[in-house]
Order: structure tokens, then sequence, then C-alpha cells
């Protein structure tokens, strides 16, 4: 396989009740690359992570990462990680932390994994049942990127998270991307001291791309337009009020959600839907993502 590279060419999917996914999606994001996906919900940007991650079967020829189809061969280097984990059962039982690390291999990355421990703030003591979502939400990242990955698809995955963690866990991110071959997408609402974090932007919409590129680039927009025209307040940072005027102006060209069915992967998870998973159960999920 080839450096960690991500790119799309007229990438277009269905779902099976036959409603357009995505359409013609065309993206180059070069390795060590660091891209946020930014769009209303239901603009597509689950279903872009699951085929990205192998998740769901793409036409042939529309994705390679790492140079290769992952859904064809089932890249171990890929991890996605989205929102439902925290609400499989077995993560609110009486399990241990440590247990749960070891499971995945923190053995076998010590280094990795109490390097994670600390970033994330994580007391290996806690026990499942008694925590947080929040700080379930560490112990999900913990677990999920011991084992070092060269393509990481984030999905909402930091929207538990208080502002600290959020800002640490994001700048071990940064520098995983500076000191290794490794390339992260990351889907998120929450701009928050995001300013100066991404290489790359991607601006979906209704299941299409309205534009790509380098942030840097696609940040003159709000220098070219100045203060005066900004939509939000001039205190926001760059990143924010060009996220405000895309999602704006995608308001206008959609009109009402009530007359344009938007079909989506976004899902409502509940406990009790899940069902529940043995500890070895738990640690084969986690090694698929």
């Amino acid at each position: 396989m080839g450096p960690p590279s991500i790119a799309t060419t007229a990438l277009t999917y269905t779902f099976p009740n036959h409603q357009q996914g995505l359409t013609d999606i065309t993206l180059s994001l070069p390795a060590r690359s660091r891209t946020l996906l930014i769009g209303a919900n239901g603009a597509g940007k689950t279903t872009l992570l699951r085929l990205l991650a192998g998740k769901r079967l793409a036409p042939a020829g529309t994705i390679a990462v790492s140079g290769v189809d992952p859904f064809q061969h089932g890249l171990r280097g890929v991890t996605y990680l989205g929102l439902e984990w925290v609400l499989n059962a077995i993560v609110r039982t009486d399990v241990g932390v440590a247990e749960l690390l070891r499971s995945v291999g923190g053995d076998a990355f010590p280094a990795r994994r109490d390097e994670l421990v600390r970033v994330l703030d994580i007391d290996t003591a806690w026990r499942m049942h008694a925590v947080s979502d929040g700080e379930r939400r560490r112990v999900q990242l913990a677990m999920g990127l011991i084992r070092p990955w060269s393509v990481l698809l984030l999905d909402e995955i930091t929207v538990d998270l208080d502002v600290w963690s959020r800002a640490q866990f994001l700048g071990w991110l940064r520098r995983e991307t500076e000191i290794r071959e490794c390339t992260v997408v990351y889907a998120t609402h929450v701009l928050d001291n995001l300013a100066g974090w991404p290489t790359h932007l991607v601006h979906m919409h209704l299941g299409t791309v309205k534009g790509w590129g380098p942030a840097d680039e696609m940040l003159k927009e709000v220098d070219e337009a100045g203060e005066e025209a900004w939509v939000g307040s001039p205190g926001n940072s760059k990143l924010g009020e060009l996220a405000l005027r895309w999602l704006r102006d995608d308001l206008k060209e959609r009109g009402p959600r009530s007359q344009n069915k938007i079909p989506s992967e976004g899902r409502t998870y509940t406990v009790s839907g899940l069902g529940g998973y043995g500890l070895e159960s738990m640690a084969a999920m986690e090694e698929e993502r």
C-alpha cells in the first residue's frame, strides 16, 4: 500500500432503499492532511466517512485509500470512530477501563496507551457503569487509537468532551500527523478551538461536495469579504465565519426540510436496541473498525 492519501473519483452512492446518498464526489486529500467535513445535518458526511472506512460497498474505482479500495481490501490501518459506541451495552456494565484497554492491545503498545490515558485524562481505575458519557467517550478514543493507524475517520466523536479535553485531543491528533505518516478526516459541528487545525476543508451539501481544498485558500473568502459582510460576530474565528456562510447559503438553496426529503445515515441509538456483547465481541468490534 502507498502513503495514506484519500481519493474519490465521481463517487456516487445509492442506499439499499434506492434513495440517493452521495452524488459525483471527487476529492484528493494528501497524506498527513487533517480535513474537516463541514455541512448541515443530512449533508452526507457520515455516509462518506463510512464509505471511506470500507463499511459500505462503493462503485468500483470510485474510492482509493492508501491506493486501494477499502471495502475490497479491508485495510487494518483505517480506523472509523462514531457516536454509537458509548451506547453499546458492554460499556455500561461493571467492567474496568484497564481491562478494556488490555483487550484491544494496550499491553502491546504501552507508550501509546499511557500517552492517550494522559492526553484524554482517563483514570484506569474507572468502572464503566459508574462514569459519564463524556468519560466513556474518552475510553472509546483511547481504545480506538492505541494501535497505530494510518487513516483516522472521526464522526462527531468529540461532542461529549469538555473544552479542555477536546483541545488536548485535537492537539495530539495534530502531532500524530506531524510525526507519523497518517491522515485524519473529521466531521464535526463544533468548531471551537479549531482555527489553524485543519489543512483542508470539504463543504458538503445534500450529498454533494460544493467545494474543497486547502484551508488557507478557502479561508481567503472571509478576508476578501471584509468584516462588514460577516454573517456572525467579528469575534468568531475565520473558520467559524466561513462555516456560518456555507450553512446559511445551503439553507437558502435547500429550503425547508419539509419540502426536501433528505436521506441520511443518522440514527437514533438506544441502549436497549443495541443488545449485549461479551468482552471478546467488543474487542472484535474495535478491530473491525
